[in-house]
């Protein structure tokens, strides 16, 4: 079985996650999607609720847009140091069912082996090393396919991490701790982020067959979805004025 492998740097995620979603309901390939960095943005899942989340004003003042994509999960901050890795596949590709915890032991496996780190695992619905979350997950699950989204956090800006309020539903392990406690930044346990990178790809080789694709192939692929549920929020038009 063939993966196609598409690799991007700097690819802002609100073009990235309308191209999964292209990506998930047109087609039948087997994907995995790599983007090194994006512009700053806060991405919330399908049914987070703004007020809730995001400190909007400061969001708006410091001019980051606010996305919903349209898988569930929680909300995240992605700037020019998150390493975005996404997994589309046929529900037939696998054996194990395709319920979120089989496909994120799946995932596990996958990146145990690239990271080769004794602390990295999966906790809860996060990727952890040790007691602090270094990536976090989003799925879609439908008929014939699933997707499986991370955003790890190659490094952040503890600034931008506070336009993020404490939500009400919070992992038990994460124990009430701040941003600042709870996160863990991957450049420091891992001297260069390309070897990591290429260590994923290598895992998937492993397992699968691996045939890289540019994005102008990609983009051609299939037309454009008459209806797509990522969405920029609101208040980014007051950025705009």
């Amino acid at each position: 079985m063939t993966f196609f492998l598409l690799r991007l740097k700097s690819y802002p995620i609100y073009e990235q996650l309308l191209l999964e979603e292209k990506l998930l309901r047109s087609g039948k390939d087997n994907w995995c999607l790599i983007n090194e960095g994006s512009s700053p943005a806060i991405v919330m899942g399908i049914s987070g609720k703004k007020e809730e989340l995001v400190d909007c004003q400061k969001a708006v003042k410091d001019k980051i847009p606010l996305i919903k994509r349209f898988s569930g999960g929680g909300t995240v901050v992605v700037d020019e140091d998150t390493l975005f890795i996404t997994f589309i596949c046929q529900k037939t590709l696998h054996s194990f069912p395709s319920y979120p915890e089989p496909i994120m032991r799946w995932a596990e496996t996958l990146y145990k082996e690239a990271f080769d780190h004794p602390e990295f695992s999966l906790k809860e619905n996060d990727y952890v090393l040790g007691n602090k979350k270094c990536g976090g997950n989003a799925q879609y699950i439908r008929k014939e396919r699933w997707l499986h989204h991370t955003s790890f956090l190659w490094d952040y800006s503890e600034e931008r991490m506070q336009t993020l309020l404490h939500p009400k539903k919070t992992p038990s392990y994460r124990a009430m701790r701040p941003h600042t406690e709870f996160l863990h930044r991957l450049k420091d346990s891992f001297p260069c982020k390309n070897t990591c990178i290429e260590n994923c790809i290598r895992a998937l080789r492993n397992r699968f067959q691996v045939h890289p694709v540019s994005l102008k192939e990609t983009l051609g692929l299939y037309p454009p979805l008459e209806r797509q549920s990522t969405c920029l929020l609101d208040f980014f038009l007051e950025l705009q004025e």
